[in-house]
């Protein structure tokens, strides 16, 4: 039964994170189809962000409250719909509508898979949270590689999205039964006053948040970045991404591995220093060439930190605050921060593009990966692992 239920999230973070890597690769177009400036796509990725918070409270509590396989199954099935849906957007004022939407049911489906892969995680009383995350970037990375071709190609946005979410509906309807069943991570929910949240859960979120800042700019604003400023042709355009996936993938597949060898603390660190100096040698340096490079060290610096600490915060809620919160409610406590930093950075970003290049706003992120680093060492203890 675990085996099949580990099959059945895997499959999900990929088909999660296809439908992600299909919509990044076709940013760039929708910009040029519609005419947007960067503070105006920003603005249309914001309203991803809204949704995406929005999406995540009500998430952790209906988990807790009725089983994460409830709530995840369902939620991948509408993030596909809503993807057919951004892909019908013709003005401003639709795609962000649609991508409001869409934010909104990558956050359930996101708290909710999560919550299942920490339930599989404790079943088979191995590390494997950063193997899923790295199915994750795999999926990414093969939406973002045929996005690419298909926008080279010139196959329309709507033709895209619909085999997309044909593919993620498909997999969806068939892997359902794989399921852990409800009743195991049901956990009643409290309605005292009194319930505070852990502040450790805020710290870890934060921490997370940062590396997200620099995920959600690296896939937003790659592509823009290449073909504004140094002239890509749009199959070109999407290969600062495309590294960015590949490195992701095998950073997160030898997370496991490396974090029970050397502990996830000081590879949460080492993390933040890597993807802080690689990110702001490669912008330097300039071209596609030092875009390429950057990206690939933002993703080996930060491809471990949000798995690690997801599984830290997943054991936490489970292990010593069970009488305070269900580990859904945890994850989606240490999500919605996290990826606060996800959607509402690359917009942020946008904004600082209009005022000083999107060059030098890519920065940001650099600096955060120091923000990692020492947060990690001030915050993360080995008791805390």
């Amino acid at each position: 039964m675990v085996k099949r239920a580990r099959t059945a999230v895997t499959v999900a973070f990929v088909t999660n994170g296809f439908v992600v890597g299909a919509f990044i690769a076709r940013i760039p177009d929708f910009k040029q189809i519609l005419g947007l400036r960067d503070g105006q796509l920003g603005t249309a990725l914001l309203c991803s962000s809204i949704g995406l918070l929005i999406g995540l409270g009500p998430s952790g509590r209906l988990s807790a409250k009725r089983g994460s396989a409830w709530v995840a199954v369902p939620a991948a099935i509408s993030l596909a719909i809503s993807t057919v849906i951004v892909g019908l957007s013709h003005s401003l004022w639709q795609l962000s509508a649609s991508l409001f939407l869409f934010g909104l049911f990558l956050g359930v489906q996101d708290v909710s898979m999560n919550a299942h892969a920490v339930v599989v995680e404790h079943e088979t009383g191995k590390r494997i949270m950063s193997t899923f995350h790295a199915t994750f970037s795999a999926g990414a990375l093969a939406g973002g590689f045929t996005g690419g071709l298909l926008s080279q190609w010139k196959i329309s946005i709507f033709q895209h999205t619909l085999g997309v979410a044909a593919v993620a509906i498909i997999a969806a309807l068939i892997l359902k039964p794989w399921w852990l069943p409800n009743e195991i991570d049901i956990h009643p929910i409290e309605k005292k006053r009194s319930r505070k949240r852990p502040a450790i859960f805020w710290a870890l979120g934060l921490i997370v948040m940062c590396g997200q800042v620099g995920e959600g700019a690296a896939g937003d604003w790659g592509g823009v970045l290449s073909r504004g400023a140094f002239h890509a042709t749009p199959f070109v355009s999407t290969l600062p991404f495309v590294f960015f996936s590949i490195t992701m993938v095998i950073g997160r597949f030898m997370g496991d591995r490396l974090a029970s060898r050397f502990g996830a603390r000081i590879l949460i660190i080492a993390g933040g220093l890597i993807s802080a100096f690689g990110l702001a040698s490669g912008l330097i340096f300039g071209g596609i060439g030092g875009v390429i490079f950057g990206w690939i060290l933002l993703a080996a610096g930060s491809s471990i930190v949000l798995p690690l600490i997801f599984s830290i915060a997943g054991s936490m809620a489970k292990n010593r605050f069970s009488d305070r919160m269900a580990p859904a409610e945890g994850m989606a406590m240490v999500s919605g921060i996290a990826y606060f930093g996800f959607l509402a950075g690359p917009p942020t970003i946008g904004y600082m593009a209009d005022q000083i290049t999107l060059r030098w706003a890519m920065m940001i992120p650099a600096i955060l990966g120091l923000c990692i680093a020492l947060g990690t060492y001030f915050v993360i203890k080995e008791d805390n692992i």
